[in-house]
C-alpha cells in the first residue's frame, strides 16, 4: 500500500501518518525526517542537502527525490509506504509519479485531511513542542498537566517562533495556492479521498482506516470525476431559405406587346370555297 498525505500545517498529517503506519506494518516516510537522517548519517545526498541549507538555498527537489528513492528500496518498504510532507506541488507530484513507475511501485491512493481554516489557526498558534523528546501539546486542545512543561520527560516545552497568526496565515495561504493543483491532479487519477480531520484523533484514525482498508486489501477501485457534461448549444435558428420552402421561380417577364397579342383570340382565315357558297345562295334568293 503506497499513500500520500496531504494536508495543511497543524492538519494532522504527521500524527495520523504514524499511527497508519503502526497498523498497516509499513514505514511512515516523513521527509524532513529523512532530511535530518541523511544530514545526520552523512551520506552523498545528505551532504549536498547541507551545502544548500547552509548556502542559504531550499533542498532541491533532485536531492529530496533521491532520499526518498534511496527510503523505498530498502526492504521494510517493499510491500508500501505512506509518504508524508511530500509532494507538495504539482510539479514534485509529477516527478514523484515517475520515479515510482521506475521503481515498479505506482502509488495507490493519496488522503487529503481537509481542516478549516480557523482550525488550522488554533492548532498552529497553541503548539508546544518538547524540546526532550519531540512530544506534541496544544494549549487549546491539548494541554500538558503543567504549563510548559512535558507529561512524559518533564522537559520544557518548546514555542516556535514562527507560530503566530501572521506568519501561519502566510503559510497556509501558499499552502491553498499549491493544494488545489495537486488535489486536482490526484482527483483526476482517480486516486483522491477526502477524510475530514476535525475531531479526536482517534475519531479520524477511524475515518482514515474506513477509507484505507479498502486500499490495504487490494479492493479499491479508481474515483474517477464525474465526466463534465457539455453546455448544450442552442440549435441554430433556421435561416429564411432552410425554414421556408422555396417558392416556384417566376416565369420570365413578358413584354407588353407580347401580352397584347396573347390576348387576341387568333383569326383563322376564310376558305374561298366558303365564300362561293354564300354568293349563290344570295343570287338564288334575289330570283325568287
Amino acid at each position: 500500500m503506497r499513500i500520500v498525505l496531504l494536508g495543511a500545517p497543524g492538519s494532522g498529517k504527521g500524527t495520523q501518518a504514524k499511527k497508519l503506519a503502526d497498523k498497516y506494518r509499513v514505514p511512515h516516510v516523513s521527509t524532513g525526517d529523512l532530511l535530518r537522517e541523511a544530514l545526520a548519517a552523512g551520506t552523498p545526498l545528505g551532504l549536498q542537502a547541507k551545502a544548500a541549507m547552509d548556502a542559504g538555498q531550499l533542498v532541491s527537489d533532485e536531492i529530496v527525490l533521491g532520499i526518498i528513492r534511496e527510503r523505498l528500496r530498502a526492504a521494510d518498504a517493499r510491500n508500501g509506504a505512506i509518504l508524508d510532507g511530500f509532494p507538495r506541488n504539482l510539479a514534485q507530484a509529477q516527478v514523484l509519479d515517475e520515479m515510482l513507475r521506475t521503481l515498479g511501485q505506482p502509488l495507490d491512493c493519496a488522503v487529503l485531511l481537509d481542516v478549516d481554516f480557523d482550525v488550522l489557526l488554533q492548532r498552529l498558534a497553541g503548539r508546544r513542542t518538547c524540546e526532550n523528546c519531540g512530544a506534541v501539546y496544544n494549549i487549546y486542545t491539548n494541554p500538558p498537566r503543567l504549563d510548559e512543561q512535558c507529561d512524559r520527560c518533564g522537559a520544557s516545552l518548546h514555542h516556535r517562533p514562527d507560530d503566530n497568526e501572521v506568519t501561519i496565515s502566510n503559510r497556509l495561504r501558499v499552502y491553498e495556492l499549491q493544494t488545489k493543483p495537486l488535489v486536482a491532479f490526484y482527483r483526476n487519477q482517480g486516486k483522491l479521498e477526502i477524510v475530514n480531520g476535525t475531531g479526536e484523533v482517534e475519531e479520524i484514525f477511524a475515518r482514515m482506516v474506513t477509507v484505507l482498508d479498502p486500499v490495504a486489501k487490494g479492493l479499491r477501485k479508481p474515483k474517477l470525476p464525474l465526466p463534465v457534461k457539455p453546455k448544450s448549444k442552442a440549435k441554430p435558428a433556421k435561416t429564411a431559405k432552410a425554414a421556408v420552402k422555396p417558392l416556384p421561380k417566376k416565369p420570365p417577364a413578358k413584354s407588353p406587346s407580347s401580352k397584347k397579342k396573347a390576348a387576341r383570340k387568333p383569326v383563322h382565315a376564310k376558305s374561298k370555297p366558303a365564300k362561293a357558297a354564300r354568293r349563290s345562295a344570295k343570287k338564288s334568293r334575289k330570283r325568287r
